[in-house]
């Protein structure tokens, strides 16, 4: 009898353990260990030099704050876009999630995906002036902030300071005078610009500036929405036209189409090409292939143009929070950790990216020449942002379609100018 007692008691500890490792497990995944806050986080860096830098970031961030547990995905640059675009129709949201700014964000914002960071930004005024205003500008809308940024990153043209000197040549600062150094370069037997066009954005940094050149700001800030986009201005056709002649005067290297962006770095740092269209956040590779002895200028002004020449092409990218999110508030905390000086020095010291943060990005924590770029953009007008973010996915679909052809000479700037006039006409009528 004791025995069957004993038997029977085993067993409903048996049971009453199995039920509370259930609930355990019940509790772990709806609400975190331990009834934790849980903030799902969602950047685009998994690669090996930036992974690092995020996950020590996470850990001091749980450290400090023992109530909240932070769940962190990383996917690359191209895949993102795919899953953010399932993320805004779908129901299993990141709580803090990456987003390029300008149109990009914008969209997210129409569809009532992105919280209004506006209010926390202006009760933590300390927060707000820590940036520098530029960084935040292109994540607003309508007068409202929507995100937060984390890079401030800039487009400039790197140039081979020995190449440069063999031929007595400078810095070129206005369109006339850079084809003069690009006909100067290639009759000596040097190829003018490397560039690698295997994968379209790179081609489009170009466009981005020279859009921004041609076609005058409130001209182009109206067809840039996806609500009165028209694209008529024939500022749209000369941008593409003087891209394109850079290609047929033999500007360019050979075979850009196939060739990547990492190949033409490459050629570019042995010494097989003079310039080199780059981000500011790669200034650290090309010091690390050149050892001092190259220099950097911004896109040459254009006479003829009716855009203001002093903007520089680039953009903050960062982060949105999920108006889905039941945890705002960790959310903001998390965000400000992530941005503070602290954060933003070992950002620029340790992955060598330009911080948004004013003063974290100087002569002490970074390249000298990635510290005179982010003054740059401090001293520029404004921001020609990313073409292939700032416009409607549709329309930078089109972009992305047919710049190749336009390189390789198959369509003609008129031509595609008329698919993105067709198809501008199709998103007015989608979101309006």
């Amino acid at each position: 009898m004791r025995g069957k007692l004993r038997m029977l008691c085993a067993a409903m500890l048996l049971v009453m353990l199995a039920v509370a490792g259930c609930s355990s497990n019940s509790s772990k995944t709806s609400g975190g260990e331990s009834g934790k806050v849980v903030l799902k986080f969602l950047h685009k860096w998994p690669q090996p030099e930036y992974a690092p830098y995020f996950e020590e970031v996470v850990k001091e961030f749980e450290a400090q704050n023992p109530n909240i547990e932070v769940k962190m995905e990383a996917i690359a640059d191209e895949p993102i876009k795919d899953k953010l675009r399932v993320i805004l129709g779908g129901k299993d949201v990141p709580d803090v999630m990456f987003s390029w700014s300008g149109e990009f964000a914008r969209k997210f914002v129409r569809a009532g995906a992105a919280l209004d960071l506006t209010t926390y930004l202006n009760e933590d005024k300390a927060w707000k002036d820590s940036f520098i205003p530029a960084s935040l500008q292109p994540f607003a809308s309508d007068g409202k902030n929507y995100g937060i940024p984390l890079r401030f990153n800039g487009k400039f043209f790197v140039y081979n300071k020995k190449v440069f000197e063999k031929y007595n040549l400078q810095a070129p600062k206005t369109w006339d005078e850079f084809q003069q150094t690009l006909d100067t370069l290639k009759k000596g037997g040097e190829t003018p610009i490397v560039l690698g066009n295997e994968k379209p954005w790179a081609a489009i940094h170009y466009l981005t500036g020279l859009n921004q050149k041609m076609v005058a700001q409130d001209v182009r800030m109206k067809d840039y929405n996806p609500k009165s986009g028209q694209f008529t201005d024939q500022g749209y056709v000369t941008a593409m036209e003087k891209l394109a002649e850079l290609n047929t005067k033999g500007y360019f290297m050979k075979n850009v189409n196939s060739s990547s962006h990492d190949m033409a770095k490459q050629l570019f740092l042995s010494g097989k090409g003079a310039i080199f269209y780059v981000e500011l956040e790669e200034f650290q590779s090309i010091e690390d292939g050149l050892k001092g002895n190259w220099g950097f200028f911004p896109m040459p002004s254009i006479a003829e143009g009716k855009g203001n020449q002093s903007f520089i092409t680039g953009a903050p990218d960062g982060f949105i929070v999920s108006s889905k999110t039941k945890h705002p508030k960790e959310a903001i905390a998390f965000l400000k950790f992530l941005t503070s000086k602290e954060n933003a020095t070992k950002l620029v010291k340790k992955i060598g990216w330009p911080s948004p943060i004013d003063g974290a990005t100087n002569a002490d924590t970074a390249l000298k020449q990635v510290a005179e770029g982010v003054d740059a953009l401090k001293k520029a007008e404004g921001m020609a942002e990313w073409l292939d973010t700032d416009v409607h996915a549709k329309v930078a679909d089109v972009y992305l379609s047919n710049i190749q052809l336009l390189l390789d000479g198959t369509k003609k700037p008129e031509e595609i100018i008329k698919e993105v006039q067709k198809v501008a006409k199709e998103v007015q009528s989608e979101v309006e």
